[in-house]
């Protein structure tokens, strides 16, 4: 990191979601309440799946992977947040800041990525019922998850590393929560083009395209769901389908606003409320709309910790 760290500025001074005092203890509660839901419900998940082999399918092995991201998405983020909101303690160091930066990028992809591997899961387990054991075995789920890790890697490293080629020179004050790329890249004193070309191919075929390919795959499961019999079983199909579809655009949505816009056009206190929708809460309804609605997670979850039950 030293080697292509060419900032003067050695460390960072983050401004938060706001500067109001009597705002600030509120939200401390709520973003408090946010990641304590988010970190034991995910981790209810990991825990659940990794101790239950029913539970060892293809695609409660995807939850399981989903439920670690968004654990390491949250902790990247929200108790450096809270810090900052409790106390005057907003500095940041450059390394940190970095890794921060790292951690979220890379926990951004994975999402995107798993989001659309999940989405295919369904559409083989849907369309194709007879045969999605023979298409998704153990080596067809190995793949699609090391395909993920590697796209989450590469994006992840070619956006820090871009960042680290950056001069800092001051002023050195993140009008954001976190070391987010758009805050960073307003701060550089040094060109910044290549890396607005870089976040924006990769919003067009990270964001963008993996929202086009999980809507096709979603396309197909409903068309599928139409040609269910009964009435039950369809509304079942849809309720399921239509939550799936809801997180999975406010997901996408936020990040394709976010970064297929050159950093000068950024108005950051929007911005802030807009990351929040893909940083916080999302991953704090992922747990509910993918893994608590449905009865063998319960089931598996009620194993592990039986006062559940009730």
């Amino acid at each position: 990191m030293d080697k292509m760290n060419n900032s003067i500025v050695t460390e960072f001074m983050i401004l938060g979601l706001t500067q109001k005092p009597e705002l600030q203890r509120v939200l401390f509660i709520v973003f408090l309440f946010i990641y304590i839901v988010a970190f034991l419900g995910n981790a209810l998940i990991v825990i659940a799946i990794i101790y239950n082999t029913t539970l060892h399918t293809p695609m409660y092995v995807f939850l399981l992977a989903l439920a670690m991201v968004d654990i390491i998405c949250t902790t990247s983020i929200i108790p450096k947040m809270l810090v900052t909101m409790l106390t005057s303690g907003r500095s940041i160091s450059y390394e940190s800041c970095m890794s921060q930066l790292f951690f979220f990028t890379w926990s951004l992809g994975a999402e995107m990525v798993l989001f659309t591997t999940m989405a295919y899961d369904r559409y083989v387990a849907i369309c194709f019922p007879l045969r999605y054991r023979t298409i998704m075995n153990h080596h067809m789920c190995v793949t699609l998850l090391s395909v993920t890790m590697v796209i989450a890697v590469t994006n992840s490293w070619i956006h820090t590393g871009l960042i680290l080629r950056l001069t800092f020179c001051g002023p050195n004050t993140i009008d954001h929560f976190f070391c987010e790329i758009p805050p960073l890249l307003s701060l550089s004193c040094s060109p910044v083009r290549i890396n607005e070309i870089m976040v924006y191919v990769a919003d067009i075929t990270l964001a963008i395209g993996d929202f086009t390919l999980t809507c096709i795959s979603y396309g197909f499961i409903i068309a599928a769901i139409f040609r269910i019999r009964t009435a039950e079983g369809k509304r079942k199909a849809f309720s399921t389908c239509s939550s799936h579809l809801i997180v999975v655009s406010l997901y996408y949505s936020p990040v394709i606003y976010t970064y297929i816009r050159p950093a000068s056009s950024y108005s950051f206190e929007r911005d802030k409320v807009i990351a929040a929708l893909y940083t916080l809460v999302t991953p704090t309804l992922n747990p509910i709309v993918y893994s608590f609605r449905n009865k063998e997670m319960q089931t598996g979850i009620q194993k592990i910790f039986p006062f559940l039950k009730h």
